[in-house]
């Protein structure tokens, strides 16, 4: 099997490259695409030293099974079909064709089939803070479906790339070193602070970060789910963690979620509140589950259970699901 990553410098780029090679991905050739900018630049793999090839308008995807594409919208858009002209199954991290009628929209413990119906050649992986929670809310709505969901989500520096990630080092020292404080990725300062501000806001007040949690679980669940979303970006380097508020159609108990979170995909539970376990990112960066804790029912509404979510954004919120997602597709025969 043939499989590229287009956008292989990137922060998600570079963690396809570990992920591929902690699972053992079954793959004969991995060719790595970039701008003019990587273009030339190696990196290892499993043992191998391999050269970013420059991204163009030809025939280089010819032959290639999957093509794991993280380098922003405007280029998914640009080379789609160049990508999959010749039957490559492109698995695409960016927002652009998430939703798209003809493009499924799939996180493979919620969805997993929805990706055997693909029109266009494409699969989009979801946002990652949509991924997160959905993966915790497939548990909950398994035991009665859920209609109503209220999330505020605490959004590392790590959801806006590696170059944000850096930004966020270098504002701590530059605080306290006393020096002038550089912002370019963010609206305001980061460090120290935190700002209710995720990508564009848009006339109904949300922002477009906030209606993609809204449209993209509608989408994955297949039904008419409201969920209403608060998107903070906060000074941690690494994980986004959710505070989650979910209506079941009928009264679930906290032990029955606790045990569906237990025997869940993808799902670990911390939560002995007792003992002051509770899921944090400072802790789990780099791992793979969603972890799930601070589990009660609303003291004001007995169908609405209460929970607390940390994922890994760069991992299950993006290279890691786009892998499970070519995993289903070669455990199904597809490639």
């Amino acid at each position: 099997m043939r499989v590229a990553i287009v956008g292989a410098s990137g922060a998600v780029g570079q963690e396809f490259l570990r992920v591929l090679e902690e699972r053992n991905f079954p793959l004969d050739e991995l060719v790595l695409f970039g701008s003019s900018r990587s273009a030339g630049s190696s990196y290892n793999y499993d043992g191998k030293e391999l050269k970013v090839k420059l991204l163009q308008h030809n025939d280089d995807f010819k032959g290639i099974d999957i093509a794991f594409v993280s380098a922003g919208g405007s280029t998914s858009e640009e080379f789609a079909e160049t990508i999959t002209k010749h039957g490559t199954i492109m698995i695409d991290n960016s927002s652009v064709f998430r939703m798209d009628p003809d493009v499924p929209l799939v996180v493979p413990e919620v969805n997993p089939e929805d990706a055997l119906i693909r029109p266009k050649g494409i699969i989009a992986n979801p946002n990652c803070s949509t991924t997160i929670m959905v993966v915790a809310l497939k548990a909950l709505n398994d035991l009665s479906p859920v209609k109503n969901v209220q999330v505020s989500t605490y959004q590392a520096a790590s959801g806006a790339g590696a170059a944000a990630m850096q930004e966020l080092e270098e504002q701590y020292r530059q605080v306290l070193a006393g020096e002038e404080v550089t912002v370019n990725k963010f609206a305001y300062q980061l460090a120290y602070n935190l700002i209710p501000h995720i990508d564009v806001f848009k006339e109904s007040g949300y922002t477009k970060e906030e209606e993609k949690m809204f449209y993209e679980t509608r989408k994955m669940f297949h039904n008419d789910i409201r969920c209403s979303a608060t998107c903070v970006r906060v000074p941690a380097l690494r994980c986004h963690s959710e505070a989650i508020w979910a209506e079941t159609e009928q009264p679930v108990s906290v032990e029955a979620f606790r045990e569906a979170v237990k025997n869940g995909q993808g799902l670990e539970l911390i939560d002995d509140p007792s003992k002051k376990e509770y899921p944090m990112p400072l802790f789990l960066s780099g791992t793979d589950p969603i972890y799930v804790g601070r589990i009660r029912k609303d003291i004001a509404n007995p169908n609405v259970m209460c929970f607390w979510v940390v994922g890994d954004q760069i991992r299950k919120g993006a290279a890691l699901n786009a892998v499970q997602i070519a995993e289903y597709l070669i455990a199904q025969r597809v490639v």
